[in-house]
């Protein structure tokens, strides 16, 4: 599983990588989180709106901070 969450390097972008961080920790994953700051990167793969996270090259949140438990559900 590749987890990346893509933001500007802003407030809410950190909280949600600090959050996916917790989640994967929690859940006991053997996976890395990929923070990807990149604009043109991050347009690249379609996102309009950061923070978003990206699992296994699908964005599957974006434009807002997701909580911890909604991270575990997405992952499972």
């Amino acid at each position: 599983m590749e987890i990346t969450v893509l933001g500007s390097g802003c407030k809410k972008c950190k909280k949600l990588l600090e959050n996916v961080k917790e989640a994967v920790s929690e859940l006991d994953l053997d996976t890395e989180v990929i923070y990807l700051t990149d604009i043109y990167e991050i347009a690249k793969r379609g996102v309009m709106s950061t923070p978003a996270l990206m699992v296994d090259d699908k964005i599957v949140a974006s434009g807002h901070v997701l909580e911890v438990e909604e991270i575990k559900h997405l992952l499972r």
